[in-house]
């Protein structure tokens, strides 16, 4: 019973990731979730980024929490839309939640919907959201066994970005072990070396990220 509990739950989340992406689509949004663990860097890294791209883009946030506001704040900060989603205790974001939050966004003047899911390696691996593409960070701090431990996040992201790579001279972190094993469990990941708090690599992330786009704009039209 159990069993068909949690199927018809994932049924229905993939259900409403359809509806999301029909209507995000038919307003040519380019959904991007943002995954990682708490304190990997994520805010810091969606701000370089929007920094990057709010000359060519249209941009809103939405920042996923357990609870508070303080990133949601830092997003307003820069007068960027934002909308806080916090779960209460759920360690991730479903597709439901975004559909109801959609609203709270002037869709006809965005180009680009950033989610910052909540910081867990597990969870948010598991729900697709709407989104166009998933972006995984693992900072140098957390270590690189993250992969072997951590397989499914590393599995369905599009791009792993290596976070706080300015500290790498202080850890004993192997990158050569963490992009070996990423191209094991996904040969077509992107990875990236990021130091958010200077920027450094942001711009390489930012060509492809532009790439991605185009490829999807194009990829619509001859559907």
């Amino acid at each position: 019973m159990e069993i068909k509990i949690v199927r018809q739950i994932m049924e229905w989340n993939e259900d409403c990731h359809d509806e999301i992406q029909t209507l995000l689509n038919k307003k040519g949004i380019f959904m991007i979730n943002v995954m990682g663990s708490p304190g990997g860097g994520k805010t810091s890294f969606i701000t370089k980024l929007i920094e990057n791209l709010r000359k060519d883009y249209r941009i809103g946030v939405i920042e996923g929490d357990i609870a508070g506001k303080i990133d949601a704040e830092k997003i307003a900060f820069m007068g960027i839309p934002v909308v806080q989603l916090n779960t209460e205790g759920a360690c991730h974001i479903e597709a439901m939640s975004i559909k109801n939050i959609l609203p709270e966004f002037n869709l006809e003047a965005l180009d680009i919907l950033i989610v910052e899911n909540i910081g867990n390696l597990v969870c948010p691996a598991e729900f697709q959201i709407g989104e166009h593409l998933k972006v995984a960070l693992l900072s140098i701090p957390e270590g690189d066994d993250k992969i072997e431990k951590y397989p499914l996040m590393f599995t369905k992201a599009d791009a792993l970005v290596l976070s706080k790579y300015d500290l790498k001279s202080y850890f004993q972190f192997d990158e050569n072990r963490v992009e070996s094993r990423e191209k094991q469990v996904n040969p077509n990941t992107q990875i990236f070396k990021v130091n958010s708090i200077t920027g450094e690599g942001i711009d390489k992330f930012t060509i492809w990220l532009k790439e991605e786009i185009k490829k999807r704009i194009t990829k619509a039209k001859e559907e």
